[in-house]
């Protein structure tokens, strides 16, 4: 399997790509518990694309393309940003940062997921989950 769905900046078209999971999960038969590490962390991906990588720019795009293969499913996100440093995302489980939104969505990503990988200095995301 391999989808592929590009959306504006916008976050509005967040609901794009939960329709996108929602075919993916019933066209492999994801169970619950997997389905909702999947939305979550895809959804989480988007987000910070749209907001952090884009800039809301609704010039700029984000790619998210669902590679499965015979073990694994990998969902890949890109947007058009110059990406971050990941040794500078605090961590929301530290007591200075427990009350602060930044870092959440990267943790729920590496807690929701068998792995997680940046590349491009985070402006694309793998989601790797094993099936």
């Amino acid at each position: 399997m391999n989808k592929k769905l590009v959306i504006q900046s916008k976050i509005e078209n967040v609901s794009l790509v939960e329709n996108l999971i929602d075919e993916v999960a019933i066209e492999l038969s994801i169970i619950s518990d997997m389905y909702g590490n999947v939305l979550i962390s895809t959804i989480e991906a988007v987000t910070n694309a749209i907001v952090h990588g884009n800039n809301n720019d609704p010039e700029k795009k984000v790619t998210i393309e669902v590679v499965k293969d015979d073990k694994k499913l990998t969902i890949i996100v890109e947007d058009e940003g110059n990406g971050f440093d990941l040794n500078m995302v605090p961590d929301p489980t530290k007591p200075d940062y427990i009350e602060k939104p930044d870092g959440r969505g990267i943790f729920l990503m590496k807690n929701l997921t068998d792995d997680v990988e940046f590349e491009k200095n985070g402006a694309i995301v793998k989601l790797i989950f094993n099936m």
